[in-house]
């Protein structure tokens, strides 16, 4: 008889109460898979866009959303050599599609894990993978970060931004943070260097030339962030592709920019474990729900006005 598991899935686009829980079999892992018990699933602003439209890819329900895991091996596949049954492990599932991280178990590659720091619990670590790995590819990857650098980051007090500050700080970079003032404590004890109050001044008069830019706010942020970086530099949108528009202004004067969508990355997520596991980045868990009350964590997450990542409770 089949094993059964449960996941929340949707019949139809639409707001929280579209989601419910429902019985589905239990995967086996293929060809260098790994089944995965779930212990936590983080939620990412990306869930409920996606369980409102279909997301990037316009899915047709029904689906599971999520992409971010913390959980136990409970079997591997064919050629797996990476993991063995009763590993702790994290990861991002392939992204944008759509794998099911609100669920009781999910099969991937055995690369999209890495072993969970000791240190992090489930619910810590189930909170940074697309966050760190967007953060990771946008200043490593795409901006090239140096020591000294000057880094002004969009949304600091945000799900990716939170995290970048932290990353830059780790890497050397000088970090000006924006973000509401009743959140300037919060980005301060990130490590920011400056944070400015975006509702009080006009951040492009008030911090001056900068190495590096991460939008993670978007409309106009990105074109109102242009004329701060530095000729050579690098501004990286994290939000809509509109910013790829930028692109022939920026080269003028030598500077990249564009739209960055996130990508599974091993060797990237085993340096984010490794900030992770010495002390120097951390994602900020503000509220832990049961999975059955995943409805509410997106009503959560619309609203906005949480600090730090909202995860999923698997394990009850």
């Amino acid at each position: 008889m089949a094993q059964m598991m449960t996941v929340i899935t949707q019949a139809g686009l639409g707001g929280p109460e579209v989601l419910q829980p429902a019985e589905r079999e239990r995967p086996v892992p293929g060809a260098t898979e790994v089944l995965v018990r779930v212990h936590a699933a983080g939620t990412n602003p990306t869930d409920f866009k996606t369980r409102a439209t279909g997301g990037l890819l316009r899915a047709e329900p029904p689906f599971v959303l999520g992409h971010d895991v913390s959980g136990v091996v409970e079997a591997v596949g064919w050629g797996v050599t990476l993991f063995e049954p009763g590993d702790e492990v994290y990861g991002m599932l392939d992204y944008p599609h759509l794998h099911g991280g609100y669920g009781q178990y999910v099969t991937a590659p055995a690369r999209r894990f890495v072993p969970k720091p000791a240190a992090l619990s489930h619910p810590q670590a189930a909170a940074l993978p697309l966050v760190a790995l967007t953060a990771w590819q946008a200043l490593v990857d795409r901006a090239g970060l140096r020591p000294g650098q000057r880094v002004l980051v969009h949304a600091a007090a945000g799900g990716v931004g939170h995290v970048a500050v932290q990353i830059a700080k780790a890497l050397g970079g000088y970090v000006i943070g924006t973000a509401g003032a009743a959140k300037h404590e919060f980005v301060r004890g990130l490590g920011a260097d400056e944070v400015i109050d975006y509702a009080a001044v006009d951040f492009a008069t008030a911090v001056g030339e900068v190495d590096v830019v991460i939008d993670a706010v978007g409309g106009d942020y990105s074109e109102r962030s242009l004329p701060v970086v530095r000729d050579g530099g690098t501004l990286v949108s994290l939000t809509t592709p509109a910013a790829d528009a930028l692109r022939p202004a920026a080269a003028e004067r030598g500077i990249r920019a564009g739209f960055l969508l996130v990508e599974p990355d091993r060797a990237a997520l085993l340096a984010v474990a490794d900030l992770a596991a010495t002390g120097r980045l951390r994602a900020e868990v503000g509220t832990v729900l049961p999975l059955a009350e995943a409805a509410k964590a997106h009503e959560l997450l619309e609203s906005g006005r949480t600090v730090g990542k909202i995860v999923l409770d698997v394990t009850g």
